[in-house]
């Protein structure tokens, strides 16, 4: 096949993935906008939802519904309180949105911009096909593997059991 026949098929699989990839936005963009009127309805009716929204999701929803925009922490959390989740459960709301916004960009989820004079440090979605290509950032383990995978975690593995009850 020549090269040519590879450019055109590239320059096709690059349309349809930009394409896809707006619509995801648009589609990300909307499903937020009905999970806050969800959430909002939900408190009217005087509903209590049975099924928690996680961290991770909550702030992974928000950084899509702001995609192509850096967002500080505070502002994160702001919009979590607008999207109508609960953070009363959290000793310190702002440190752990701030602790899983560094672990969305250790998973490579999330870009860290550094702060600078008078700015906080920001966290923007990061825009890769490789991202974009996958719906979770762990990877799926099999059913049939041991957990924690073996090497997963530094030091002596955990011991197993019961722990043994200090008597006085």
């Amino acid at each position: 096949m020549p090269e040519k026949d590879y450019r055109q098929a590239l320059d096709t699989a690059s349309r349809e993935w930009e394409r896809l990839a707006s619509q995801r936005a648009d589609l990300d963009s909307r499903l937020a906008d009905l999970q806050r009127t969800i959430a909002s309805l939900m408190r009217l009716c005087g509903f209590e939802p049975t099924v928690g929204f996680g961290m991770t999701d909550a702030c992974r929803l928000i950084l899509c519904r702001h995609r192509g925009e850096a967002l500080s922490a505070r502002r994160v959390k702001e919009e979590l309180e607008i999207l109508g989740r609960d953070l009363s459960d959290h000793a310190n709301p702002l440190a752990s949105i701030h602790v899983t916004l560094k672990r969305l960009v250790a998973a490579g989820e999330v870009r860290f911009i550094p702060k600078s004079k008078g700015t906080p440090p920001m966290y923007a979605l990061e825009e890769s096909p490789t991202h974009a290509a996958r719906s979770r950032p762990w990877p799926a383990w099999p059913a049939s593997s041991r957990w924690p995978p073996a090497g997963a975690f530094q030091g002596p593995e955990p011991k197993r059991g019961r722990p043994k009850r200090k008597t006085e």
